[in-house]
Protein backbone atom coordinates (compact mmCIF):
# COMPACT_ATOMS: atom_id res chain seq x y z
CA UNK A 1 0.00 0.00 0.00
CA UNK A 2 2.82 2.38 0.81
CA UNK A 3 4.02 2.30 -2.81
CA UNK A 4 0.81 4.06 -3.86
CA UNK A 5 0.28 7.80 -3.85
CA UNK A 6 -1.65 9.30 -0.95
CA UNK A 7 -4.77 9.95 -3.01
CA UNK A 8 -4.72 6.34 -4.20
CA UNK A 9 -4.55 5.16 -0.60
CA UNK A 10 -7.54 7.36 0.21
CA UNK A 11 -9.39 5.85 -2.76
CA UNK A 12 -8.55 2.37 -1.47
CA UNK A 13 -10.04 3.20 1.95
CA UNK A 14 -13.25 4.41 0.28
CA UNK A 15 -13.40 1.32 -1.92
CA UNK A 16 -13.03 -0.96 1.09
CA UNK A 17 -15.94 0.91 2.64
CA UNK A 18 -17.98 0.32 -0.51
CA UNK A 19 -17.01 -3.36 -0.49
CA UNK A 20 -18.01 -3.70 3.16
CA UNK A 21 -21.36 -2.06 2.44
CA UNK A 22 -22.11 -4.34 -0.52
CA UNK A 23 -20.86 -7.42 1.33
CA UNK A 24 -23.23 -6.67 4.20
CA UNK A 25 -26.17 -6.39 1.79
CA UNK A 26 -25.30 -9.74 0.23
CA UNK A 27 -24.68 -11.36 3.60
CA UNK A 28 -28.08 -10.28 4.88
CA UNK A 29 -29.86 -11.21 1.65
CA UNK A 30 -28.25 -14.65 1.35
CA UNK A 31 -28.54 -15.47 5.02
CA UNK A 32 -24.87 -15.82 5.88
CA UNK A 33 -23.04 -16.07 2.57
CA UNK A 34 -20.57 -13.42 1.43
CA UNK A 35 -20.43 -11.30 -1.72
CA UNK A 36 -16.92 -9.86 -1.39
CA UNK A 37 -15.14 -12.20 1.07
CA UNK A 38 -14.28 -15.36 -0.85
CA UNK A 39 -12.25 -16.95 1.95
CA UNK A 40 -15.43 -17.12 4.01
CA UNK A 41 -17.36 -18.54 1.07
CA UNK A 42 -14.67 -21.16 0.53
CA UNK A 43 -15.11 -22.28 4.13
CA UNK A 44 -18.87 -22.40 3.61
CA UNK A 45 -18.34 -24.36 0.40
CA UNK A 46 -16.14 -26.95 2.11
CA UNK A 47 -18.54 -27.33 5.02
CA UNK A 48 -21.45 -27.58 2.60
CA UNK A 49 -19.80 -30.34 0.60
CA UNK A 50 -19.56 -32.38 3.79
CA UNK A 51 -22.94 -31.49 5.31
CA UNK A 52 -25.03 -31.55 2.15
CA UNK A 53 -24.46 -30.63 -1.47
CA UNK A 54 -27.43 -28.24 -1.51
CA UNK A 55 -25.73 -25.91 0.98
CA UNK A 56 -22.62 -25.77 -1.20
CA UNK A 57 -24.39 -24.41 -4.28
CA UNK A 58 -24.67 -20.76 -3.21
CA UNK A 59 -21.02 -20.26 -2.19
CA UNK A 60 -19.83 -22.12 -5.30
CA UNK A 61 -21.89 -19.89 -7.58
CA UNK A 62 -20.83 -16.69 -5.81
CA UNK A 63 -17.15 -17.67 -5.98
CA UNK A 64 -17.47 -18.38 -9.72
CA UNK A 65 -19.17 -15.02 -10.31
CA UNK A 66 -16.54 -13.20 -8.28
CA UNK A 67 -13.74 -14.77 -10.33
CA UNK A 68 -15.59 -13.89 -13.54
CA UNK A 69 -15.75 -10.28 -12.35
CA UNK A 70 -11.99 -10.32 -11.78
CA UNK A 71 -11.56 -11.57 -15.35
CA UNK A 72 -13.66 -8.69 -16.69
CA UNK A 73 -11.67 -6.12 -14.72
CA UNK A 74 -8.33 -7.64 -15.72
CA UNK A 75 -9.31 -7.59 -19.38
CA UNK A 76 -9.98 -3.86 -19.08
CA UNK A 77 -6.59 -3.36 -17.46
CA UNK A 78 -4.95 -5.42 -20.21
CA UNK A 79 -6.49 -3.70 -23.22
CA UNK A 80 -7.09 -0.14 -22.00
CA UNK A 81 -4.36 2.38 -21.40
CA UNK A 82 -4.48 5.52 -19.32
CA UNK A 83 -8.22 5.38 -18.57
CA UNK A 84 -8.29 1.76 -17.40
CA UNK A 85 -8.96 2.57 -13.73
CA UNK A 86 -11.84 4.85 -14.68
CA UNK A 87 -13.38 2.15 -16.87
CA UNK A 88 -12.99 -0.49 -14.17
CA UNK A 89 -14.86 1.73 -11.71
CA UNK A 90 -17.43 2.56 -14.37
CA UNK A 91 -18.10 -1.16 -14.81
CA UNK A 92 -18.51 -1.53 -11.04
CA UNK A 93 -21.04 1.31 -11.15
CA UNK A 94 -22.96 -0.22 -14.06
CA UNK A 95 -23.17 -3.59 -12.32
CA UNK A 96 -24.43 -2.01 -9.11
CA UNK A 97 -27.04 -0.04 -11.06
CA UNK A 98 -28.14 -3.24 -12.80
CA UNK A 99 -28.38 -4.88 -9.40
CA UNK A 100 -30.60 -2.05 -8.23
CA UNK A 101 -32.82 -2.49 -11.28
CA UNK A 102 -33.11 -6.24 -10.69
CA UNK A 103 -34.24 -5.72 -7.11
CA UNK A 104 -36.78 -3.11 -8.25
CA UNK A 105 -38.58 -5.75 -10.32
CA UNK A 106 -38.41 -8.25 -7.50
CA UNK A 107 -35.55 -10.40 -8.79
CA UNK A 108 -33.18 -10.47 -5.85
CA UNK A 109 -31.20 -13.33 -7.38
CA UNK A 110 -30.28 -11.19 -10.37
CA UNK A 111 -29.20 -8.41 -8.02
CA UNK A 112 -26.92 -10.81 -6.11
CA UNK A 113 -25.31 -11.92 -9.40
CA UNK A 114 -24.50 -8.29 -10.22
CA UNK A 115 -23.12 -7.65 -6.75
CA UNK A 116 -20.75 -10.62 -6.89
CA UNK A 117 -19.52 -9.58 -10.35
CA UNK A 118 -19.05 -5.98 -9.17
CA UNK A 119 -16.92 -7.02 -6.20
CA UNK A 120 -14.71 -9.12 -8.45
CA UNK A 121 -14.25 -6.19 -10.82
CA UNK A 122 -13.53 -3.81 -7.94
CA UNK A 123 -10.55 -5.90 -6.86
CA UNK A 124 -8.77 -5.05 -10.13
CA UNK A 125 -8.80 -1.27 -9.57
CA UNK A 126 -5.22 -1.41 -8.26
CA UNK A 127 -3.85 -3.89 -10.77
CA UNK A 128 -0.23 -3.44 -11.91
CA UNK A 129 1.42 -5.56 -14.59
CA UNK A 130 -1.26 -8.21 -14.31
CA UNK A 131 -1.06 -8.42 -10.50
CA UNK A 132 -3.32 -6.84 -7.89
CA UNK A 133 -1.13 -4.56 -5.80
CA UNK A 134 -3.85 -3.68 -3.30
CA UNK A 135 -6.89 -5.80 -2.45
CA UNK A 136 -9.99 -3.93 -1.33
CA UNK A 137 -12.43 -6.68 -0.29
CA UNK A 138 -10.33 -8.92 1.95
CA UNK A 139 -8.55 -7.87 5.11
CA UNK A 140 -6.41 -10.78 6.30
CA UNK A 141 -3.34 -9.53 4.44
CA UNK A 142 -4.09 -5.99 5.55
CA UNK A 143 -4.18 -7.02 9.21
CA UNK A 144 -0.89 -8.87 8.77
CA UNK A 145 0.62 -5.70 7.32
CA UNK A 146 -0.86 -3.69 10.18
CA UNK A 147 0.90 -5.93 12.67
CA UNK A 148 4.17 -5.63 10.77
CA UNK A 149 3.95 -1.85 10.58
CA UNK A 150 3.12 -1.67 14.30
CA UNK A 151 6.34 -3.61 14.81
CA UNK A 152 8.11 -0.91 12.78
CA UNK A 153 6.57 1.70 15.09
CA UNK A 154 7.78 -0.13 18.19
CA UNK A 155 11.29 -0.57 16.79
CA UNK A 156 11.47 3.04 15.60
CA UNK A 157 11.73 2.31 11.87
CA UNK A 158 8.48 3.93 10.68
CA UNK A 159 6.08 5.93 12.82
CA UNK A 160 3.01 6.27 10.59
CA UNK A 161 2.79 3.49 7.97
CA UNK A 162 0.54 1.42 10.27
CA UNK A 163 -2.14 4.11 10.14
CA UNK A 164 -3.02 3.47 6.48
CA UNK A 165 -3.55 -0.25 7.10
CA UNK A 166 -5.73 0.54 10.10
CA UNK A 167 -7.78 2.94 7.97
CA UNK A 168 -8.14 0.28 5.28
CA UNK A 169 -9.51 -2.21 7.78
CA UNK A 170 -11.69 0.42 9.44
CA UNK A 171 -13.12 1.34 6.03
CA UNK A 172 -14.39 -2.20 5.53
CA UNK A 173 -15.79 -2.33 9.06
CA UNK A 174 -17.61 1.00 8.72
CA UNK A 175 -18.99 0.00 5.33
CA UNK A 176 -20.29 -3.26 6.80
CA UNK A 177 -21.98 -1.44 9.66
CA UNK A 178 -23.64 1.03 7.29
CA UNK A 179 -24.70 -1.71 4.88
CA UNK A 180 -26.24 -3.83 7.63
CA UNK A 181 -28.13 -0.87 9.05
CA UNK A 182 -29.33 0.16 5.59
CA UNK A 183 -30.53 -3.36 4.77
CA UNK A 184 -32.53 -3.60 7.98
CA UNK A 185 -34.20 -0.29 7.14
CA UNK A 186 -34.63 -0.45 3.35
CA UNK A 187 -33.79 -4.00 2.28
CA UNK A 188 -31.92 -4.53 -0.97
CA UNK A 189 -33.17 -1.14 -2.20
CA UNK A 190 -30.29 0.35 -0.20
CA UNK A 191 -28.10 -0.92 -3.02
CA UNK A 192 -28.74 2.41 -4.76
CA UNK A 193 -26.51 4.15 -2.20
CA UNK A 194 -23.67 1.87 -3.23
CA UNK A 195 -24.29 2.61 -6.91
CA UNK A 196 -24.27 6.36 -6.24
CA UNK A 197 -21.02 6.08 -4.27
CA UNK A 198 -19.38 4.09 -7.06
CA UNK A 199 -20.50 6.70 -9.60
CA UNK A 200 -18.95 9.51 -7.55
CA UNK A 201 -15.66 7.62 -7.18
CA UNK A 202 -15.63 6.96 -10.92
CA UNK A 203 -16.04 10.67 -11.63
CA UNK A 204 -13.25 11.54 -9.18
CA UNK A 205 -10.84 9.07 -10.75
CA UNK A 206 -11.76 10.29 -14.24
CA UNK A 207 -10.86 13.81 -13.13
CA UNK A 208 -7.50 12.55 -11.84
CA UNK A 209 -6.74 11.14 -15.28
CA UNK A 210 -7.59 14.44 -16.98
CA UNK A 211 -5.55 16.53 -14.58
CA UNK A 212 -1.83 16.86 -15.34
CA UNK A 213 0.49 14.91 -13.05
CA UNK A 214 3.09 16.78 -10.96
CA UNK A 215 5.83 15.34 -13.19
CA UNK A 216 4.06 16.59 -16.30
CA UNK A 217 3.62 20.03 -14.75
CA UNK A 218 7.32 20.20 -13.88
CA UNK A 219 8.24 19.13 -17.40
CA UNK A 220 5.93 21.77 -18.83
CA UNK A 221 7.47 24.43 -16.62
CA UNK A 222 10.97 23.43 -17.73
CA UNK A 223 9.88 23.56 -21.38
CA UNK A 224 8.32 27.00 -20.92
CA UNK A 225 11.48 28.27 -19.26
CA UNK A 226 13.57 26.92 -22.14
CA UNK A 227 11.34 28.67 -24.69
CA UNK A 228 11.49 31.95 -22.75
CA UNK A 229 15.26 31.80 -22.67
Amino acid sequence: MMTHRRRERALAVLLTGLAGYVDALGFMKLGGYFIAFMSGNTTRLGAGLVQGIATAVIPAVVIALFVLGVVFGSLINHFVGRHRRTLVLALVTVLLVLGGLWQMVGLGGGAVVCLALAMGVENTVFERNGEVSLGVTYMTGTLVKLGQRLTDLITGRDRWAWLWYLLLWAGLLCGTILGSAAYLQFGLASLWWAAATAAVLTAVVARWVQAPTPAAMRAGARYAQTVDN
